[in-house]
């Protein structure tokens, strides 16, 4: 039963889940059968973004609704004191009555959560496969579930899925559900760019076969990890639907950021402010409050979704105790407008230092120092007639790239203003001198960024 009126909420804030990779956005493939339902019961937004790249921002963004000079977070390296001192959705639902618990988010990522939870399963290299990510989250999530069914309280409880975020070794069957193939297989030059750029190739070979020739057992292996994901999603739903919550409890499903795989040579990671990396899945349920089967077109991003769950609940004097980047959701799904944002300004402080800003019809990108890709260090792409992002317009068009370039600038004059900050970009060089190392390294810069 609904406790005071208001719904418990399931959060799922997957890392890394490309939007254009679900079979419910259109893919190709039948990788999200389950989550694709829960869109099929409630509302898909198909046009919302990450804006801030990578995983520290990403998350700041989805959970106080503010864009980054708000929450002062840019890197993965240390952040600011400044989000220390901002009101998180954990926080803010507490004033509601509410009590919150988070798996796999740690309290520098997210502050205000009573209770923080890891699990096993998240990193292992090509020996110790397969990984049962999404298995070993639930398996902490599903008492949690139970414990809150017998409280008198209205809960969250936000899980943090690790399954799209490599390494990518899920469990059989899912590891050959989209690839029958020899990976391995002589002639097949595809994988030859990826031991080439030698800031990743020994993370990639800690926990790929050894040998393998063909970079499509590698998105193969990711859209595994979607459907396995998808599958135990499922099963932790319908535990809630046993316990009889289904009917007062509110699920969101979205990502931090997508995700490159064989995309503009940023092999099988999310770095880049290229569309792969900035686009996110966003889904809302919550029978008899929400539509049925409603898709909204227009750009909306993570930072509406506080605000936004704010207005669903009815906590209008809470909302109006706080200030927000974001806008309110409904208000584009109900079509008072077209989208929430005609342009949105974009920041990626990962393994390169960029930003810029991107509209339903162009994208410009500008580099804040050289990156190790060799990348140019302005782009401009024209998305309607160049939806890949493979030809730089930026020469051919020097007064749009002008304009949008004037257009960034103009909003980081304003939200410095403001806040009374710099940009927060500005605090970081990167340099070009970066890898990952193997599978050890990468999870030890994990649990570094989240320390």
């Amino acid at each position: 039963m609904a406790k005071n009126g208001l719904p418990n909420i399931l959060f799922f804030g997957i890392d890394s889940l490309r939007r254009d990779h679900m079979s419910g956005y259109g893919y190709h493939r039948l990788t999200s059968p389950h989550m694709d339902k829960i869109a099929e019961e409630g509302v898909l937004f198909e046009d919302a973004f990450s804006p801030h790249i990578p995983t520290t921002p990403g998350y700041a963004n989805m959970l106080t609704g503010l864009d980054v000079f708000g929450t002062d977070r840019v890197s993965l390296r240390e952040p600011g004191p400044i989000m220390d001192e901002i009101p998180t959705l954990p926080e803010i639902l507490r004033e509601a009555g509410y009590v919150s618990e988070s798996i796999g988010l740690d309290d520098r990522l997210c502050k205000g959560f009573d209770d923080y939870h890891g699990f096993a399963g998240g990193w292992g290299g090509w020996e110790s496969r397969p990984l049962r990510k999404a298995e070993q989250l639930h398996a902490v999530a599903q008492p949690i579930v139970e414990r809150f069914a017998q409280g008198d309280k209205p809960w969250m409880l936000f899980m943090r899925h690790m399954d799209p975020h490599s390494p990518y070794l899920p469990p059989a069957p899912f590891d050959r559900m989209f690839y029958q193939k020899d990976e391995c297989a002589p002639g097949n030059d595809s994988m030859q760019p990826v031991w080439d750029f030698k800031p990743f190739a020994e993370y990639f070979k800690s926990w790929m076969p050894p040998g393998i020739t063909d970079k499509d057992w590698v998105i193969a292996q990711y859209d595994g990890e979607i459907a396995y994901m998808d599958a135990c999603i499922k099963q932790l739903l319908t535990r809630v639907a046993e316990l009889g919550l289904a009917e007062d409890t509110l699920v969101i499903i979205t990502s931090d950021h997508g995700e490159t795989l064989y995309d503009h040579g940023c092999w099988f990671d999310h770095h880049s402010m290229y569309d792969p990396t900035l686009v996110v899945p966003m889904i809302w349920h919550w029978p008899g409050r929400l539509p049925e089967g409603k898709r909204v077109r227009g750009m909306c991003t993570l930072y509406d979704i506080v605000p936004s769950l704010l207005d669903l609940l009815g906590l209008d004097e809470l909302s109006a105790k706080h200030s927000f980047s974001g806008k309110n959701l409904w208000e584009l799904m109900r079509g008072e407008r077209v989208a929430n944002y005609n342009e949105i300004f974009i920041t990626e402080c990962t393994w390169m230092r960029k930003h810029g800003v991107r509209t339903q019809e162009w994208k410009y990108i500008e580099a804040l120092e050289p990156d190790f890709h060799g990348f140019p260090p302005r782009e401009l792409y024209n998305l309607i007639k160049d939806p890949e992002e493979c030809d730089n317009a930026v020469d051919k068009e020097p007064e749009i790239a002008q304009a949008m370039h004037d257009r960034m600038m103009a909003y980081i004059e304003k939200r410095e203003k403001e806040t009374g900050r710099p940009h927060p970009i500005k605090r970081w060089e990167l340099g070009t001198e970066l890898s990952i190392g193997g599978v050890a390294q990468a999870q030890k810069l994990q649990a570094k960024k989240e320390e």
